[in-house]
């Protein structure tokens, strides 16, 4: 079985079978804590939309709209400005909290749809 390109070390460059070993046992660890905080994530997402299902339940219950566009974008400028706190991408942190909100509009929208 041949190396891939990206696994190859560079021309010219040496790096003998004890340093890639090494490498590959750094790769791993990282690898399960990457994996740990992806279920971390899961779990956290879980818990939020438990949050998020009960005020969808409480606006239709209420009569209020399954958005709330003055809170979103209160979100918006607290998550970008938590993103570039934390030196995460804000753009990427702003996609993801529209993807969040996208989804939490339509479950609400749903919930009132069965009331």
């Amino acid at each position: 079985m041949s190396e891939t390109p990206s696994a190859t070390p560079s021309a010219g460059a040496h790096v003998s079978d004890d340093e890639i070993a090494r490498a590959r046992e750094v790769l791993g660890s990282h690898r399960q804590s990457i994996d740990n905080i992806d279920a971390a994530l899961v779990h956290l997402l879980a818990e939020r939309f438990k949050f998020t299902q009960a005020v969808g339940a409480l606006k239709a219950e209420h009569g209020l709209p399954p958005g709330d566009p003055d809170r979103e974008k209160q979100q918006v400028e607290r998550l970008t400005r938590l993103a570039e706190e934390s030196g995460l991408d804000p753009v990427f942190a702003q996609r993801f909290l529209n993807f969040l909100v996208t989804e939490v509009i339509r479950h609400h929208e749903k919930i009132a749809a069965e009331k």
